[in-house]
């Protein structure tokens, strides 16, 4: 019998894929209308996005070949919907990001930051926490994550090593070392065995959903070398060791430092997934909110840009940050304020020791290049035209100089501006004799050497994009598209959203959180894109069935889709964090409920108070009645 459910677990994704059409068959055949043709589609979609079958870009192009067989839509309508303007304002934000990963950007302003903060605990924490969610505002918050939690890592073992475990090592005697080795068995098959799985995850949930799969090898092949250097000194608490004895001693330095390690990794993981929402190419989910509000409301008047965005997400990610960071200092550091923020104390041993680690991983960038200060001023440049194209409170230079008829000029066209500028800076100064002296790149000739001049190479070059753009994420952002725009050519949405309808005798306040806490529990089990590309069309519907705002419900929702801290397959961070052994599913579980409850309060908090002043979500727009593509 156990050979048998060995086998069905190990065809499992070919059972899905087989089974799950067959068994939902009866319901366009029995019930033959385009609802019931759509709502074919949408289930065996969301089937395989949440068992994850299929790869989550190719079960995004389902709608190309299932929605004109059904007759929902002509092909040609379809495949529109995969590359609109929001697509191509992610292809120039992921562009972007590539120049930055690319030059190493990211890398010196992380570390600039951490050697200003400090590697006291509570300091420590809320450094890695500020740089990686300020990181993932602009760049994919699974490649902020690789590169971030090595680093952790890195300074974690060097704080470990300078309490004494090293020191104190050398003077314990045979007997006793392998007393100090049994307090920590191992079990390394069932943790390989999940952390296999989790790794094997990450790839299909890009952006949050995303990831740097060269970031990603540099963070494993960091945990093998701290796994090596950790081996060095046995007093020191191995990643892939069971911490169930050590958990028994509460006051041990090995108990302390496993603490520490897991307040640390969670603060990393949580803190790219928390700071992904301020921006709106932070994560998808952002990007499919602007995209389906036009197709469904398209005189929307362009409510959400880059700019009002902002002004809503940031206080949010601000807040949310701040009180993740006292949760985890409950939790992993305690009360001891002068031990955790070195309150009126000198630096210890280990403080210097670690301070160290990180100075020398700064040095070892040397100097900023012309490529990187090249890259740092075209991304400030590009931040500046973002937030000054559309303010809301003024006019921006996009409306006085473009947009005077209509919204030509879009978020998109700034990005992609600045994109195209990559291609053309140089990442050097020019090659010219009165920038060489004697140094230089020369080649052969003859009997004679002659120097190569020229101009350098630019900060992008397509075969970087190439091998790095994640254009599964564009498939996957259009695909949620096609979904959408299937579900209201075909009335899907509509039926749905006059199911929900009895949420009108609930408060407004309360329908938020009712339907915050279904996504944020949706969201854990299957990837944010997928649960914003299900759930927006029916939002959408619902409200305008409600006379409620569209954004009172849709703005909130987007943003919970991204507060999955419960399980290591949630999100590519909390799998790649789980990947290092300091974390049991159980300590992220009860972690993370506690960070969904406060995510969820503060923009329910948030929606009722400057989202209100924002974008008037107290009326009922005109926008979403007489322009709308639902019908009444």
């Amino acid at each position: 019998m156990d050979s048998c459910w060995r086998i069905v677990w190990a065809f499992r994704s070919q059972l899905v894929i087989f089974l799950v059409p067959l068994l939902l068959l009866p319901l366009p055949l029995v019930i033959a209308t385009k609802e019931a043709y759509c709502g074919f589609t949408i289930i065996l979609m969301a089937a395989y996005w949440c068992t994850e079958a299929l790869p989550l870009a190719v079960t995004a192009l389902i709608p190309v070949l299932l929605f004109p067989m059904f007759g929902i839509m002509e092909s040609s309508q379809v495949c529109m919907q995969y590359l609109k303007d929001t697509n191509m304002l992610l292809v120039g934000g992921l562009m972007v990001a590539i120049a930055v990963e690319h030059w190493n950007l990211h890398k010196r302003i992380a570390l600039r930051v951490l050697l200003i903060v400090g590697v006291k605990p509570a300091l420590l924490m809320a450094g890695f926490m500020a740089v990686t969610a300020f990181l993932s505002m602009w760049i994919s918050n699974t490649a902020t994550t690789a590169m971030m939690v090595p680093i952790a890592q890195a300074v974690l073992d060097q704080l470990n090593k300078a309490e004494g475990g090293c020191e104190e090592h050398d003077h314990v005697g045979k007997d006793e070392e392998l007393e100090l080795q049994e307090k920590v068995p191992v079990e390394p098959e069932d943790k390989v065995i999940i952390n296999s799985h989790a790794i094997e995850m990450v790839p299909e949930n890009i952006y949050s959903t995303s990831i740097d799969t060269e970031n990603l090898k540099q963070g494993n092949s960091s945990e093998q070398n701290k796994d090596a250097s950790a081996d060095k000194c046995n007093g020191q608490l191995h990643p892939a060791e069971d911490t169930a004895e050590i958990e028994k001693e509460k006051d041990s330095p090995l108990q302390k430092h496993l603490n520490l390690s897991k307040g640390m990794s969670l603060s990393v993981c949580y803190a790219a997934s928390i700071g992904g929402t301020a921006t709106l190419t932070g994560t998808s989910p952002n990007l499919i909110l602007t995209g389906q509000l036009t197709d469904i409301f398209p005189d929307n008047g362009d409510i959400v840009n880059f700019a009002t965005w902002f002004g809503f997400s940031f206080p949010c990610m601000f807040i949310t940050l701040i009180l993740t960071w006292i949760w985890l200092q409950i939790l992993f550091l305690g009360f001891n304020m002068k031990e955790n923020f070195g309150c009126g104390i000198a630096k210890s041993k280990k403080d210097i020791s670690a301070y160290e680690v990180m100075k020398d991983e700064y040095k070892n960038l040397g100097k900023m290049t012309f490529a990187e200060i090249g890259v740092l001023t075209l991304f400030v440049l590009l931040v500046l035209l973002w937030f000054t194209r559309d303010p809301g409170f003024i006019p921006g230079w996009a409306t006085v100089l473009f947009n005077k008829d209509g919204n030509a000029v879009t978020d998109a066209t700034v990005v992609m501006f600045i994109a195209v500028i990559m291609f053309i800076v140089p990442s050097d100064k020019p090659r010219l004799p009165c920038f060489n002296s004697g140094s230089g790149d020369s080649e052969s000739s003859g009997a004679g050497h002659k120097r190569k001049y020229g101009p350098a190479p630019a900060l992008l070059n397509w075969k970087v994009v190439q091998q790095n753009l994640a254009w599964n994420v564009v498939i996957l952002l259009g695909g949620g598209f096609a979904l959408a725009k299937g579900s209201e050519v075909s009335g899907l949405s509509q039926w749905l959203g006059n199911q929900l309808t009895p949420l009108e005798a609930i408060p407004p306040w309360a329908i938020v959180i009712i339907l915050c806490l279904m996504i944020a529990t949706f969201t854990e089990c299957a990837s944010n894109v997928a649960t914003t590309s299900l759930f927006l069309p029916i939002l959408a519907a619902m409200a305008k069935r409600i006379h409620l705002h569209p954004l009172y419900v849709m703005l909130p929702c987007t943003l919970c889709a991204s507060f999955a801290f419960m399980l290591p397959v949630a999100t590519p961070p909390n799998s790649i964090v789980f990947s290092y052994g300091y974390l049991k599913v159980s300590d992220m579980a009860k972690t993370g409920i506690v960070v969904n409850l406060i995510g969820i309060m503060v923009i329910t908090l948030a929606v009722n108070t400057w989202g209100m002043v924002m974008f008037d979500l107290g009326t009922f727009p005109t926008w979403a009645t007489s322009n709308s593509t639902l019908s009444p």
